[in-house]
């Protein structure tokens, strides 16, 4: 199947700026190039860059944008520099160009990996199986138990974010953004707002390096062996945060089997993970993979429902 499409109207790439600058900085030979679009995703750009035989994505913000700190592509490259080294799956960035004057935009050109991303639709053997259904939820949970364990500091991203007082600048930001943006009453959404507010924890249970988008979206899988995860995407989040937040935000996109078909539909739930393992679970299989005290997973998956909503 498939994976990418004709690139989106307005999102066209300079493709002779491109393979000049490509040329030039890797060292390219042959004067065949493609460029196509990964038609997911909903805030960076996502192109396939096909040059002879080899196989590249280039990453680059919104044409026209200017909230520049929402799509800091040095930055993310930057972290993927780092974090790949001992992070098996994140994908090894190669080269970032500043120069606007190139395709538009600033980007960052990256390895490619292949895998089996699940949206909506699941493979027949894993719909067969309550038991490799399991494997594979326990396989995503442990993954990012994985990633909060590294040492951030030993890698170089000891500054990238501000762990102390992370959870209370989430809910004051995250209110902000709320009223800054109400157009209409949500009585339930603003309780759980006052909620968070009374329930902020008094100290961080530990500081992490967290994904902050972590979910199957964003998870690719080996087609041969569903349980093995080749490749986590979108690290334009990543920062340095309370561990817990973070596996709040994957529990806030997992829908229960009782959410109905509507949610259970959208196009990028694994629905039949949702329908078959419930939060609960995932945080249990949290728990044994990271070794820490998930007691107060109630504050940051209620969190992430006010960040949801945006």
């Amino acid at each position: 199947m498939k994976d990418t499409a004709e690139i989106r109207p307005g999102e066209e790439l300079n493709a002779e700026n491109l393979h000049s600058f490509l040329r030039e900085n890797l060292n390219q030979k042959t004067d065949e190039i493609e460029i196509s679009q990964f038609p997911a995703g909903s805030s960076n750009l996502t192109y396939l860059v096909t040059i002879g035989a080899e196989e590249y994505v280039l990453r680059c913000p919104p044409f026209g944008n200017t909230v520049v700190s929402a799509h800091d592509m040095k930055r993310e490259f930057d972290v993927l520099s780092k974090l790949s080294t001992v992070y098996q799956p994140a994908p090894k960035p190669l080269i970032y160009c500043g120069d606007e004057t190139v395709t538009g935009a600033e980007f960052y050109l990256m390895e490619r990996r292949s895998g089996l991303i699940i949206r909506g639709t699941a493979p027949e053997i894993l719909k067969n199986s309550a038991e490799l259904q399991r494997k594979v939820c326990e396989s995503f949970i442990e993954n990012l138990a994985e990633l909060h364990v590294l040492d951030y500091e030993k890698i170089g991203l000891g500054d990238l974010g501000k762990p102390e007082g992370y959870a209370r600048r989430q809910v004051e930001g995250w209110t902000k953004r709320y009223f800054d943006a109400k157009t209409d009453e949500h009585s339930e959404l603003e309780a759980v707002i006052e909620w968070l507010d009374r329930n902020i924890p008094p100290k961080n249970d530990g500081a992490a390096l967290i994904h902050n988008d972590y979910k199957f979206d964003n998870v690719m899988l080996n087609p041969e062996n569903l349980t093995e995860i080749v490749a986590v995407l979108d690290w334009e989040m990543t920062t340095v945060g309370e561990p817990l937040m973070d596996l709040g935000s994957s529990l806030a996109y997992w829908m229960s089997k009782e959410s109905g078909e509507h949610l259970l539909d959208m196009p990028f739930n694994p629905r039949v993970l949702m329908e078959n393992t419930s939060r609960r679970e995932l945080v249990e299989m949290y728990e044994e993979a990271s070794g820490n005290n998930v007691s107060d997973i109630l504050f940051g998956s209620r969190l992430d429902k006010v960040t949801m909503f945006f």
